[in-house]
């Protein structure tokens, strides 16, 4: 049907042919992340084919986004015209939503194909049965997808931590995703450095062996670690042996720091440095963020979709990812599942058509040519220190002004007397999502809106968003069972109209 690869590969050539230069990393001096949406459809034709052929499918990116930081909390707004979090992974969904209120707007209007089809209920929708998407990420999450084992007795094939981290853990200074630059250095695997650690063996022939994580084929195969389905209550560290005898000695560090009111992590040197299963928050430069991490956010759209609170005034299910599929980089299929899926297996008592779904999670052989490692591996010495790109790039399968590119949570280029006005809103900010979504309310009569808009007249975000009781009640669930800590933003940031 599909593979890592194809989804891989299909991402990277979008982003070289559809982003602009805007927003991309300085050459051989910045680099960033990469995260989109696939949708996947079987060929018209399918119909028609052998029943004992493969499925052919047509696969289309339908959202993307770029990059690596996120403001801390003094600088959030009431208003809602500042992106709070732009990790690639997030201003990948929220590209998505964006495309998603397109496609309602297309089904409402009865005037093109849409990937929703009418539901069951009165007014809702529901996708189309033949539709999945895939979500992709040039790396691993930030958070607990990202504490992974370290072996010994072999090279690192990208990014080691070094030695002295756990005894100076100057992570707090940095919004990157990773290490600062002179804690963790990509290398030559084949120069005389010192002895090195690093994530899978290598095979005879050089190349890096998956399997001593396991594959999807054939089911994990991880080290012996702690048990996936930890929650707050129950934290452990990674620690044991890996297939074949390597003992885990380190691993591989987190920025995101532990939550308030959750265990913390021990700080002790090795593997024991961090805890798992934790939900952490993105760190600032200083000032503290409000922002879960990507591990975070994905699990909670594993059980509560990507489509988020307005959407579900239109929708008679929830908009769930089918798979994952992450880059070439650091990788654990166990710290994976446990992210993504395993912190949430045991909630019950959902509202119908909620779950935890049991996500595809799979990882491609295929580097993302800005990521940090591949940059780092072209540069030369004397160029100077490798930063982040500061820009996020936004992109939508939509027809008008599919572009977003911004810099500090505004569109690249906002001036400090510009801040407040319309230019400077960023098309994916709350405040233009719920734009958007009233535009769609508004083109609509009145008789035909869902019954949870016509029996309350809400006004606010805030009151539009408590108004889809279903996802209320799933994500209330969701917090008493397994993400009590969850940070929240006071209410009075979402009363903005």
């Amino acid at each position: 049907m599909w593979t890592a690869d194809e989804i891989a590969r299909l991402c990277y050539e979008h982003y070289g042919s559809r982003l602009p230069k805007q927003g991309k990393p300085e050459p051989n001096r910045e680099w960033t992340l990469l995260a989109a949406v696939v949708k996947i459809q079987p060929t018209a034709d399918q119909a028609c084919d052998r029943p004992d052929r493969p499925v052919q499918v047509t696969k289309e990116v339908v959202s993307m986004g770029t990059g690596t930081k996120c403001i801390g909390q003094s600088k959030m707004r009431k208003s809602g015209d500042i992106l709070n979090d732009s990790h690639a992974e997030v201003i990948a969904r929220r590209s998505f939503q964006r495309y998603l209120l397109h496609q309602l707007h297309l089904a409402a209007s009865l005037k093109e194909d849409s990937i929703f089809v009418p539901g069951t209920q009165r007014e809702l929708w529901k996708l189309r049965p033949d539709l999945l998407f895939v979500f992709f990420s040039s790396h691993t999450p930030c958070g607990d997808a990202s504490i992974i084992p370290m072996l010994q007795f072999e090279d690192q094939p990208c990014c080691p931590v070094s030695r002295d981290w756990a005894n100076n853990p100057s992570v707090e200074a940095s919004d990157n995703l990773e290490a600062p630059e002179d804690k963790r250095k990509c290398e030559d695997s084949d120069s005389p450095v010192t002895k090195k650690m690093r994530l899978e063996p290598r095979t005879p022939d050089g190349m890096a062996h998956h399997q001593s994580f396991g594959n999807q084929e054939s089911g994990p195969n991880s080290p012996d670690v702690s048990s996936s389905n930890l929650t707050a209550e129950e934290p452990a560290a990674v620690t044991g042996m890996a297939p074949g005898g390597a003992k885990v000695v380190d691993v591989y560090r987190t920025g995101a720091k532990c939550v308030p009111g959750e265990a913390g992590d021990s700080g002790k040197p090795g593997a024991a440095y961090h805890r798992v299963g934790l939900l952490r928050v993105k760190p600032g430069r200083g000032d503290r963020t409000c922002s879960m991490s990507c591990s975070d956010k994905l699990a909670r759209w594993n059980v509560l979709g990507c489509q988020g609170a307005l959407l579900m005034h239109f929708l008679e299910e929830p908009i769930y990812l089918s798979a994952v599929v992450i880059g070439k980089c650091p990788y654990s299929q166990e710290a994976m599942q446990r992210a993504l899926i395993g912190r949430c297996q045991n909630v019950s008592a959902l509202p119908e058509g909620f779950g935890v779904q049991e996500v595809k999670i799979q990882q491609s052989d295929l580097l993302f040519e800005q990521s940090r490692c591949a940059v780092q591996a072209k540069k030369a010495e004397n160029q100077g220190r490798l930063v982040p790109c500061g820009a996020a790039i936004s992109w939508s399968a939509v027809p008008e002004q599919p572009l977003d590119v911004t810099a500090n949570g505004f569109p690249q280029g906002t001036t400090k007397k510009g801040i407040g006005r319309l230019q400077a809103r960023s098309r994916i900010s709350k405040v233009e999502l719920f734009r958007s979504f009233q535009k769609l309310l508004s083109s609509i009569s009145e008789d035909k809106w869902p019954d949870s808009l016509r029996v309350q007249k809400p006004v606010t975000y805030r009151e539009y968003k408590e108004a889809a009781s279903t996802y209320r009640r799933a994500w209330s669930a969701l917090r008493k069972q397994a993400f009590g800590s969850w940070i929240r933003n006071p209410p009075d940031y979402q009363q903005f109209k």
